[in-house]
């Protein structure tokens, strides 16, 4: 099957999938990762609610789009968004390649005709990645970290690239607040890197403060 090339592709060790930061760090982080995302989610429960009733009454579909990423260790999980695009986005993606304004593994166009007109405001504010604090719950994700990527990018990474997938993935991290979609690939791997050096507890509280300033000046997000 393609996804299981996908996750066989990316061979790491044993030995490399445990990063080398002190066990007081990667004690903290899950203990902020779960007691954090529990606030939000009880905090942003009713903006959930009308998120959901919107996408329902705005488009035919349902009102999450499930779909498979690669976490940590190269482990597949089910990663939640509310649903941006219309149903048939997925059929659709194939006839669109050609028309990629990114370059590598990763597929980005400004104005992709899949995107409904809520979903390109959802986009533009992040708002559509709301579920994912479920996944920091569950431990999946951690708010801080390499954005999980899909199978079929992962099939096309490069040992350098590869490496991003030893610590967990996370809802934000270095180029989602330096830039997102208007960088290049090469570029989210640069900094992905600078963050798995520069792991600490200052360097996530630094991230997660600029986060909301990033998000809401809405640049690179499509």
């Amino acid at each position: 099957m393609q996804t299981q090339s996908a996750f066989d592709a990316v061979n790491i060790s044993k030995a490399e999938m445990i990063p080398r930061k002190p066990v007081r760090y990667r004690v903290w982080k899950r203990g902020f990762d779960l007691g954090f995302s529990l606030i939000l989610l009880a905090f942003l429960l009713p903006l959930f609610l009308v998120l959901a009733l919107l996408v329902k009454l705005t488009s035919r579909g349902p009102i999450f789009y499930a779909s498979t990423r690669v976490g940590r260790c190269g482990k597949p999980f089910k990663f939640l968004k509310f649903r941006t695009m219309f149903q048939d986005a997925d059929r659709r993606l194939a006839s669109l390649l050609e028309s990629n304004e990114k370059d590598g593994p990763i597929f980005k166009m400004r104005n992709d005709p899949r995107i409904t007109p809520l979903g390109r405001f959802m986009r533009k504010f992040s708002l559509d990645e709301l579920p994912q604090l479920i996944h920091v719950v569950r431990g999946e994700m951690s708010m801080v970290g390499p954005r999980p990527p899909v199978p079929r990018e992962v099939e096309q990474y490069d040992e350098f690239a590869r490496e991003r997938l030893t610590i967990k993935p996370g809802m934000t991290c270095y180029w989602q607040i330096q830039g997102r979609s208007n960088l290049s690939f090469e570029e989210w791997m640069e900094l992905d890197h600078k963050y798995m050096q520069d792991m600490s507890f200052w360097t996530d509280v630094k991230i997660l403060v600029q986060t909301p300033l990033a998000v809401l000046k809405g640049e690179g997000a499509y």
